[in-house]
Parts: structure tokens; sequence; C-alpha cells
């Protein structure tokens, strides 16, 4: 079976990365649309070296690795990359245009971040997600949240969000065929709050809060340039190379497809963003209701988190004295959890019940007031939102998947 991208922009080009080391897959069909550079020498340049993660040859065979890219053909549009067949196409952006079918691919991986609309006509406007299935797909995997533009609208039959190792037997081979594999920073907050609800018990939690500490993104200005039309948000056209930058997730509203027990839960999720370029921390904060005599504390959520990895080779328990560069490449790990900074403070809170309309109901010698048992407990995870955790777990999910294909 061959795999099909569609973009090779950083999950695009990681995603290809990975592969050619798996070899999972017969062959690679790219989409870049257009032509890249000069010549497709200029393409395979752009594939073989990286910024945060080196040389493709260094990250295959470390010292001893050769150049991994031959038989460039410009003509064809083809090369080997470390000894997979990878052909170019360079023709067309509108997933139904794109000659999948011609080119024998029947599962698709969307890394553009373009086209997140399921509910999206093929035959509408620029192009949309569900378009790849008349370029002749079978299967379409989006590097992304799905993103319904149209108010009203619900998300289709065929359409579901999965977590490799969280939710993934929720698809359906006969009925779904657009997976979404949510983002960097849902797929480290299921490992994180996924062990928690399994042992505290979804009905325990009064609320949580996260934070993620983002690595840059491409959509964000190297140096400052003027907001487009309309913008509403003057901070994304300021430079990521001098600011710490405020911005917004949608990783509260995505984990609730992943993790359906947190629709019950008031959930409130922000982000930042800083001038590194990949490596990233979520700092969770929850509150739960507990008991005075035998309280939830640092040493039993860490032994959940610790017990959960020892079953689940996608998150990683660490005691170490961890800085964001030392989890950059982790292999397929969605959260490393930060176990030296585990904190919890347990205290009785004063609810007045006059303002529930309960008068009188509260504690024997304060009738007005009860006092609730309540953990605050912040947690730190890791997490490298580029190759090292989304990408090698998106790839699993794609492999998954293919698997079920007859």
């Amino acid at each position: 079976m061959k795999l099909g991208l569609n973009g090779l922009g950083r999950i695009g080009k990681l995603s290809l990365w990975h592969h050619v080391g798996r070899k999972h897959f017969s062959g690679i069909v790219a989409n870049t649309g257009r032509e890249i550079g000069q010549s497709l020498e200029d393409l395979a340049a752009s594939i073989e070296k990286d910024s945060s993660y080196g040389r493709l040859n260094n990250f295959l065979h470390g010292w001893k690795g050769g150049r991994v890219i031959e038989n460039i053909n410009h003509a064809e549009g083809t090369m080997t990359v470390n000894g997979v067949p990878v052909k170019i196409l360079r023709e067309s952006r509108n997933p139904k245009d794109i000659k999948w079918k011609e080119n024998d691919v029947r599962i698709v991986v969307d890394t553009t971040g373009v086209f997140t609309d399921p509910t999206a006509d093929p035959d509408s406007g620029y192009g949309a997600f569900r378009g790849h299935l008349v370029g002749g797909a079978e299967k379409v995997v989006l590097s992304a949240p799905f993103k319904i533009k149209a108010k009203g609208m619900e998300m289709p039959g065929d359409a579901i969000t999965t977590v490799m190792g969280i939710n993934e037997d929720d698809y359906i081979p006969s009925k779904h065929n657009l997976i979404s594999a949510a983002s960097c920073t849902t797929t480290c907050l299921s490992y994180m709050m996924k062990p928690l609800l399994d042992h505290v018990g979804a009905a325990n939690f009064l609320s949580a809060s996260m934070v993620t500490v983002h690595a840059a993104t491409g959509s964000q200005k190297v140096l400052d340039s003027l907001p487009s039309t309309g913008a509403t948000d003057l901070r994304k056209s300021r430079s990521i190379l001098n600011n710490i930058i405020l911005t917004t997730t949608g990783a509260a509203k995505a984990l609730r497809l992943v993790i359906p027990e947190m629709k019950d839960i008031g959930f409130i999720a922000e982000s930042v963003r800083i001038p590194t370029s990949t490596g990233s921390l979520i700092v969770l904060v929850l509150n739960l209701q507990d008991t005075l005599e035998d309280p939830i504390n640092r040493a039993k959520i860490n032994g959940i988190y610790k017990k959960f990895s020892q079953t689940n080779p996608y998150l990683i328990y660490s005691e170490e004295q961890n800085v964001s560069s030392d989890i950059i490449g982790t292999p397929a790990a969605a959260t490393i959890i930060e176990g030296t900074e585990t904190h919890t403070r347990t205290a009785a809170i004063r609810v007045n019940m006059d303002r529930l309309g309960c008068a009188g109901k509260g504690d024997k010698d304060e009738p007005n007031f009860l006092s609730v048992p309540v953990t605050q407990a912040v947690i730190y995870g890791w997490y490298d939102n580029e190759l090292g955790s989304y990408t090698n777990m998106l790839a699993d999910r794609v492999v998954s998947i293919a698997e079920q294909m007859v």
C-alpha cells in the first residue's frame, strides 16, 4: 500500500521522515501542488535538512549515515528516500483534483492545515478536505482538529476524532472515512487527563484548566507586519523571535471529542507562544473533591501516572529535571510527566449554602455553611509538538488504519 501526503510543511515533511525510516508503506506520493525552487533537487535539499532535527541521514542512521536521497528525476517527479520510492505531485492544490487514484494511493494524510472542515463541499471554492475522497482516496487523516465553519452544522457520520492509545477503538472502518488525529496539544492533554479520570472518576472533578507554553508555529510572523484585513488579534502579526505571545487553543473542545467524560467538567484551555522552534509544555491545574482523612497527594498522582506508563508506551513518567530541549525527538511520547514538579494542596472550602438556596443545610455548627474538602493539583507535561510526540503518534494512527483496510 502507498501513502499519500498532502503538503510537505512541518508535519508533512517530518511524516515523510518517519515513514521512510519505518518502511511500512511500499511507496509515498507527496503533493506540493506547485514547483519547489528551480528543480526537484531543491525540494530534496529541503527534505534532507531541518533546523530543529538536523539532517535526515543522521536522523535515520546516526553519525554513519551517508546521503539517503537518490535517483532524483525532475521530469518524472520521483526520487528514492532511504530506499523508499517517493513521487512528488506538483499540479493541483485542490484536493479533488489530486491524482491519488491514478497513483494507487488509498490512504492520505492532509498536513496542509488549510482543509479542516469535514462538512465542506468538495466542489465549492478553493477546495475541501472531503475532496480527497473525490480524488480517489478511501481514507483521509487530518493532522489537525476538525473545524466546522458553518454554524449549526453537525459532525458528519463518516468523520471521527481519535488519539492513538486513547480512543482509537472508536474508529469503525466500515463507517469512518475522515479521521482527525486532533492536535499535538490535545494529544498531550488527553494523556494527562485519561489516567486521572480512570482513577479518580469524572464526578470528583470540580474544575480543570490548562495553559500550554507552546513553541512557535509556521503561522506566526518572523518580524512584525501589518495585520490582515479584518484581523481581531493584533498579536498574531508580531514577531515570534522577540516576544512571548498570548493566543488561543482549541484543545478543550477537541478533548471532549476524544474523552467524552470531559463534557461534564468545567474546563478552560489557554495558550502562550514562546520563541523556541519545538518542545512545549502543558501546565494542568485541577480542583478535585476529596477527603481530609486520606487526600489525593503528590505521591498518589505520580503513582497513577507511573502505573499508566507501564502499560501504555505513549506516556512517559520522569523524575529527571528536564528542560524543553531534553524532550525534543523523544519517540512517540504523547506526554512526559515531570514528576518532580507535581504539587497538591488539600483544604476545606467553606460553601455558603444560602447562596445555593439551601440555607440551614450546612455543617452542624454553622448550618449556613458547608465545609467541602478540595484538593488542588498542578501537573506538568512535556511534549515535542513536531516530530517526537505528534508526528510519530500520527504515523502510528495512520498505520493502524491502513492495517484495517481490506
